[in-house]
């Protein structure tokens, strides 16, 4: 196997070429590098390597040099597990302590991905409970507490945004009042080394869409946290920290925290979150958000790194909790709040055309697998699309952009609804997980 160094989160990490070591991969942005595999999914379905039950939860697993992580709940302790990427045998857990109750009913295990480094595991709870530990052992190093030392007022499902590492900085969109929305942690002890993000950048700010387009008058009581995970990129010259937040996107300086620029974008009723991560390409940003209407934003980085400018603005794209994957200008993605609305789009990333769309959404109170993705997760590699509906179906798609050219499916036997964490490839296997199962296949080509 070839081992190379590629940059995640602007931290290099020496590893395997076939790594996925944290959230949507090892560059952030749900691709893969590997090659040789399946060029379609057969009808009978693929090989299953092995499957166990695992606690709930939502958040994907990570792997590193044969060693997969995952973060799962068992009663009341939320579950740091490494286990043989290639078995599932279980080598360490570090068990903590939660009380955590989803106010709305889902399940109450964690949600966001482990990060794996050369030597070390970083992960965050469904409370906020920040975890460093050694990765091969298990050995708990430092722990903090970030809703009670940020001012955290209570998310609506839960902490879900998983960290990034920085220019040696553990980067956490934490949600605290009055201007923690975003904290920077020093990796090997936990100390905190900024804080930014709130009243002080969002008071006076435009709230761009918004009946009137008002300015920003800042609550106290105003919840910051969203479910998507901070995205670092280059502009200009320019190292920036993207953060989708409650409000809308910002830039941070990862080295100091300072604010490049501030755009607001969220939903006019309380009840909304953003949850997809933004997507780069050379000085453009996209957002998305599916509550309410409030759709896509594409947006251009002015020279100086300080301010940004709209593209376009619509509802061609209405990402839930999916992020779209950009694939020769074009955006694919599984658009729609809630099962009933779902399609699965093609859609030009600097127009926001829609070049195509499929219809995916789920029968009226089904109770059994439709035969639809519903709203999906997408990976591509080795030229194609990988797709896992929340149901538990998994596609494989090629990138076309006059139609959906789909190259087989399969329903996981073992999966059902929801699977919300999105597939993870780590060589040649494919890992996908429900709220309490976990199943891996292979996916080399024969």
């Amino acid at each position: 196997m070839l081992r190379v160094a590629f940059l995640a989160a602007g931290t290099v990490f020496q590893a395997w070429a076939a790594d996925w070591p944290q959230f949507l991969g090892p560059t952030g942005d749900g691709r893969s590098t590997e090659t040789g595999l399946v060029d379609r999914v057969p009808a009978s379905g693929l090989p299953i390597l092995w499957e166990r039950k695992v606690g709930t939860g939502y958040s994907a697993p990570s792997v590193r040099e044969g060693q997969l992580v995952l973060h799962h709940r068992e009663g009341n302790q939320e579950i740091l597990e490494s286990m043989d990427a290639g078995t599932g045998k279980s080598s360490w857990r570090l068990a903590t302590p939660s009380q955590f109750q989803d106010p709305y009913g889902y399940n109450n295990g964690p949600r966001c991905t482990p990060l794996l480094t050369s030597n070390r595991v970083y992960a965050l709870g469904a409370e906020g409970r920040l975890v460093g530990a050694e990765r091969s052992t298990g050995k708990k190093l430092w722990e903090r507490e970030t809703g009670k030392d940020f001012e955290v007022p209570e998310a609506f499902f839960g902490v879900g945004s998983t960290p990034i590492l920085e220019g040696g900085r553990l980067i956490v969109m934490v949600g605290g009042q009055p201007n923690s929305g975003v904290v920077a942690f020093e990796p090997e002890t936990g100390k905190t080394l900024w804080q930014s993000v709130g009243e002080t950048n969002w008071t006076g700010q435009t709230m761009r869409g918004w009946p009137g387009e008002p300015l920003v008058r800042w609550q106290r009581a105003e919840k910051q946290a969203s479910y998507a995970s901070p995205v670092a990129a280059t502009f200009h010259g320019q190292r920036h920290v993207l953060c989708l937040l409650r409000q809308g996107l910002v830039s941070v300086n990862p080295t100091n925290g300072a604010v490049n620029f501030s755009f607001w974008f969220r939903a006019r009723v309380n009840e909304s979150v953003n949850a997809a991560n933004p997507v780069v390409q050379g000085d453009l940003v996209l957002i998305s958000a599916a509550y309410y209407r409030v759709g896509s934003v594409l947006l251009k980085v002015r020279p100086d790194g300080r301010g940004v400018d709209e593209v376009w603005r619509g509802t061609s794209l209405e990402m839930h909790w999916g992020t779209p994957l950009l694939v020769d200008g074009l955006l694919y993605g599984f658009s729609g709040r809630n099962e009933p609305d779902a399609v699965f789009r093609c859609v030009e990333f600097a127009t926001g055309k829609t070049k195509w769309e499929r219809d995916e959404r789920w029968p009226p109170h089904s109770t059994r697998q439709p035969g639809v993705f519903g709203r999906g997760s997408l990976i591509l590699a080795d030229g194609r699309l990988i797709a896992l509906g929340e149901g538990g179906l998994l596609g494989l798609i090629r990138p076309n952009a006059e139609r959906c050219e789909e190259v087989g499916r399969w329903q996981v036997p073992s999966l059902g609804y929801p699977c919300w964490a999105g597939p993870v490839l780590a060589d040649g296997r494919l890992y996908l997980r429900s709220e309490d199962r976990l199943v891996c296949l292979s996916v080399k080509a024969p």
